[in-house]
């Protein structure tokens, strides 16, 4: 893993990038200068990550785009040209110029791993240091962990719906260029198996499949003759797409042509249920009873549910996925929750926290969270806390230590955030699995 994306740095490819300083909103930079001015700049803060609500209907989040966090950190740098363009636009002042130059974050993080579940209110990051450090990673933060957390929850539903079947992210044609290399990464946290971006498999080595498109077959002058190519280029074991023209003559050809030993059919339209059940019982009368079903064409978590009683072998998904399954934000929000009564690194810390008489509020306080467990080993709730945590709940306590002293020190695989999501998954209630609109299937208890 550290060598491919070593690779993907040395090459300058824009999938990575040098530096995260710009992904910011001008006003952090506003009150960054202003809080120089004042003398506040260097009081110790607690910035924390929460959202107050799911998605609509949604039963648990996901936590994703972790890793991503601790790139954009270490890489939130002001380089000359960085810092050339604040000054030619005026965005501060010269010696709020000279502080960001000698900009590094000395701080500490913690934060739920990456592939755990969340709930409203769930305290996913906390970000700790020196008020001026703190307040300029808001952005690039929120963005990422917005983001990708918001694709990975797509890809858990679509992962339970599927039922173990093998699941593609076929999603970089619908989004951002960049987006769809974190989109494939995210899928890959909550559950997919494989990508059809080669971006997000050389910067993740996240495992990559493709063959053919309609495309190829119609070049050719004959469907015979596409096959023909593909099968003596890639070998008996690739998969061939059979519905460019009549879907039983092209099976029928296919077997000819690969013979028992073909690898798979891709369905791309028609009525996936009834076209699937013919092809493989069509398959099986041919002899090739090993050769896979896999369908495309805009499937989501129902369309996919749908077809639990079909004799599909993989799902390959695209629009659905990459925009959240038609919620691509998760609303989560970085509020300071505390901070220090001073300037002086001994000075005890104060909670703080927005009071509105709408549904923005929040709770001030650094906070620790925790998860109890019914007699069965079930989560029955999110518990959040100011105080010292319940010995019962010592050992059940979901934040770790992520940035020390400005050191990153949890770095991970992402095979590992990916085996902890099943994990967390796991231990939820069944109700958590269900498709169907619901409230949030852990409830939030605030000790």
């Amino acid at each position: 893993m550290a060598d491919v994306m070593g690779n993907a740095r040395d090459l300058g490819l824009p999938v990575d990038v040098p530096s995260t300083a710009l992904f910011t909103d001008q006003y952090e930079f506003t009150m960054l200068q202003a809080a120089l001015r004042s003398g506040t700049a260097d009081r110790r803060s607690v910035f924390e990550v929460f959202t107050r609500r799911l998605p609509d209907g949604r039963r648990y989040g996901v936590v994703a785009g972790t890793g991503r966090v601790l790139d954009a950190v270490e890489n939130f740098r002001f380089d000359p040209d960085v810092l050339g363009f604040l000054r030619e636009q005026s965005i501060v002042d010269e010696p709020t110029l000279q502080w960001l130059a000698s900009y590094r974050f000395s701080g500490d993080i913690w934060g739920y791993p990456e592939g755990e579940v969340y709930f409203p209110g769930s305290p996913i990051m906390r970000v700790e240091g020196s008020f001026a450090e703190c307040v300029l990673l808001e952005t690039v933060i929120l963005s990422i962990l917005n983001h990708d957390s918001a694709i990975a929850a797509a890809a858990s539903r679509i992962s339970t719906a599927a039922g173990g079947r093998r699941l593609i992210e076929m999603g970089a044609r619908r989004t951002h260029e960049l987006a769809a290399v974190a989109s494939s990464r995210a899928a890959y946290v909550g559950g997919f198996n494989s990508t059809s971006d080669l971006a997000a498999g050389f910067r993740y080595a996240i495992p990559t499949v493709g063959t053919s498109a309609h495309a190829f077959t119609l070049l050719h002058d004959s469907e015979r003759d596409a096959f023909r190519a593909q099968v003596d280029s890639l070998g008996r074991g690739t998969t061939l797409l059979v519905d460019t023209y009549d879907v039983a003559e092209a099976v029928r050809t296919a077997v000819e042509i690969a013979g028992p030993e073909l690898g798979a059919v891709r369905i791309d339209s028609g009525d996936l249920l009834l076209v699937a059940h013919r092809v493989r019982q069509q398959l099986d009368e041919l002899g090739a009873t090993n050769t896979k079903i896999v369908v495309t064409s805009d499937l989501d978590e129902y369309a996919i549910a749908s077809l639990a009683a079909a004799p599909v072998d993989a799902y390959g998904v695209g629009t659905q996925l990459v925009t959240g399954s038609g919620h691509p934000t998760c609303s989560m929000v970085y509020k300071l929750v505390a901070r220090a009564e001073s300037g002086d690194p001994k000075a005890p810390l104060v909670p703080v926290a927005k009071k509105s008489l709408g549904a923005k509020s929040s709770v001030g306080g650094r906070k620790w969270a925790a998860r109890r467990l019914d007699a069965d080993g079930v989560a029955e709730a999110e518990v959040i806390g100011l105080s010292s945590v319940p010995a019962e709940l010592a050992d059940r306590q979901l934040l770790v230590e992520l940035v020390k002293g400005g050191e990153i020190v949890a770095r991970e695989s992402l095979d590992a955030a990916r085996e902890r999501h099943v994990m967390a998954r796991a231990g939820l209630p069944l109700s958590a699995m269900q498709l169907s609109k619901g409230e949030p299937v852990l409830p939030t208890e605030y000790v």
